[in-house]
Parts: structure tokens; sequence; C-alpha cells
């Protein structure tokens, strides 16, 4: 598995990123573990999760993805040879995460300080090697959603106080390095920019959708912003919820996936996302390939790629993903890829 360097850190992180959301709610604590196990064979040492996982969000499960990790970690004594991403919740109503008596999750330092401290409980470290910000603490539209343009006057907290409150960590060891997830031009560019001036760590990374349906990343400013300035994309979501993959074509429900079970795919149900995403199916048809592993080579081999984070609920799903990283990109699929985008760019945002 190729090695890339994160931002301009010293870490190196694989280029398959191992996600880790249904754990605790899809999969059992044994099979995140074989999945674990599964993933290190195969030279897959970068792992995301994060303070609310598993998915979808709900009190009962909250925190049980990294509960899981953790007693990997005590099983197996291998912390070290994993590079470990998480990251705290931002402006929501998820209450059950906090102890204490708020009214919103936020990226205070108090609330700062109790994530971290929580999270590291749960996973059974000392240390986070990449603690990224979940979604901003101000209001943006989020998740193909758009913002209601009033929520431009609630406050939020301050670009260099919430730095501030993650290099507290930082200097006590307890965070290496710190990142972004779901996040805008101008709010990458406002914590880079406060970085530098007051001598505060660094953004190195952004979490955000990307996929051959959701190509915004490349529209919409944040390429260039990312390129220029050394800030690693992490995507997620590299096979649309699944649509990408082809278990939903036709009207297909098979039994235990995410739409049968939760119904929260509606990002990718639109007309335009159905025309869509079957002329990428159709391509891979068309090339005899696994549409699960053309969806997922197509983010890996952008010059703008530093991991590409893959999720699965069984064995077999998890190594269809990992063998795409070996999938041969030809000019003759760049091109076909290119072709689809232009005839329905980027409909599922």
């Amino acid at each position: 598995m190729e090695l890339r360097k994160l931002g301009r850190t010293d870490l190196m992180v694989s280029a398959c990123c191992l996600g880790t959301m249904t754990w605790g709610e899809q999969n059992s604590e044994a099979e995140g573990h074989a999945q674990m196990d599964y993933a290190m064979d195969r030279g897959v040492t970068f792992w995301d999760t994060a303070e609310m996982y598993a998915v979808p969000p709900r009190a009962e499960t909250q925190g049980a993805t990294e509960r899981i990790i953790g007693t990997w970690f005590a099983r197996t004594g291998r912390r070290q040879d994993v590079i470990l991403a998480s990251k705290i919740a931002g402006l929501s109503k998820m209450l059950w995460t906090r102890d204490g008596d708020v009214s919103w999750t936020r990226h205070t330092r108090d609330q700062v300080d109790e994530a971290v401290e929580k999270s590291l409980k749960r996973l059974q470290t000392d240390y986070i090697d990449l603690y990224q910000l979940h979604w901003p603490d101000r209001p943006i539209g989020l998740f193909g959603g758009r913002m209601d343009t009033k929520a431009y006057g609630q406050p939020y907290e301050k670009f260099e106080d919430i730095l501030g409150h993650l290099d507290r960590h930082v200097q006590a060891g307890r965070i290496r390095h710190i990142g972004l997830s779901n996040e805008t031009p101008y709010g990458v560019m406002r914590f880079l920019a406060e970085s530098e001036a007051r001598g505060l760590p660094r953004m190195q990374s952004i979490q955000n959708a990307y996929n051959l349906v959701n190509r915004t990343f490349e529209d919409g400013g944040l390429e260039e912003v990312c390129v220029r300035e050394e800030v690693g994309l992490l995507a997620y979501s590299p096979l649309g919820q699944g649509y990408l993959t082809g278990k939903y074509r036709n009207g297909a429900l098979p039994e235990g996936s995410r739409k049968q079970l939760f119904d929260r795919l509606q990002r990718y149900e639109s007309p335009a996302a159905g025309r869509a995403i079957e002329s990428y199916l159709q391509l891979a048809d068309a090339h005899g390939l696994d549409p699960a592993k053309l969806a997922i080579r197509f983010c890996d081999t952008r010059p703008f790629m530093a991991s590409t984070i893959i999720g699965a609920t069984s064995l077999e799903q998890l190594q269809i993903c990992i063998d795409a990283f070996e999938l041969d990109w030809t000019d003759e699929l760049e091109d076909a890829v290119n072709a689809c985008h232009r005839d329905q760019p980027s409909p599922c945002p």
C-alpha cells in the first residue's frame, strides 16, 4: 500500500484509510476487530473514527466505535503501528455527547477538553495522531443542504480561539496534528491565516465528501486552496454511500444495507443523481470492472488526494475496497469518467 505525506507533517499515511463508522451499529466488536486485523495485513495503517460514531448518530451508540478500536489496541498492543484520526462534533443538538449543561455541541475550550479526554479514554491511548473538527462551529450548509442566510448572524467561536483550545492538547502531547472536515474554502483559509499569524498549530488535512457524483471539491475553490497550501484531502463517501457499487441499481434494496436499515441516503436519490450514477455503472460494465473498484480508484488517482476513506460491513466488501487501489488506471478510463462528469456534473453535492 502506497504511503503519502499528510500535509506539512512528518506523518506518512496509507493511501487507503480504514473508515470505522459502522462499528457498534451495523458491526459487532468482533467484526470490527476482524476488519482491523485484515486492514493491518494489507498495509492499511491509517484509520479514521469520531466521537459521535457509530452512525447514524444516537445516544445509545455514541462512542461505541472508539471503544471497539480501544479494545483492539488493548488486545494487540499495536497502537504504535497505526496512524489514528478522530473527530470532535461541531455545532449540533447531539447533546448526549456532553456531560455538562450545554445547549449546543460546540468547539469551546471546555467542550474540546471534554471531547479529547473522553476519546482518549475510549480509545485506550494517550495520544491521537490527527484530531479533526468534524464540521464547523459556525452554521454552514452541510451534507448537501443549504444554510438559511439568517444564520449568518449567529455567533460562533473565533477561529483563533479554536486553534488555541486545540494547541493546549498539542503542547501536552495528547494530539499530534489537527485537521478539518466538512469545511469550506473560507474556513480553511481563515484557520491557516490565524495559525500563521499567531504561531498556532496548522490545519494539515480536510475530510470532505468526494466521489464520481460529487466533485465539488474541484469546482468550488477547495482544490486550489488545499493544493497550494498543502492541506491533504481525506475523501469520504468514495462509493456515494453504496450507490456507486450498483447495490441499489434498478430499485434494489438489499437486506441489511444502509438504505434498508436507516433510509438516510437522499443526497444520492434525485433524478439527476440516478442518471449520473447509472452512467458510471454502465462505464464499469463496458470495461469489465467492479464498479466499486472504479469509484474508489478514481478518487485515489486524483493528484490532490492524501488518502481515500473506505468503509465496509463485511470482510468481503473490505477486500474489494482495498483491492481497488491496485486497479490499473488508464487514460481511457480517465477520459470516460470525465465525459460522464461533463454530461452531469456533481449532482450530489
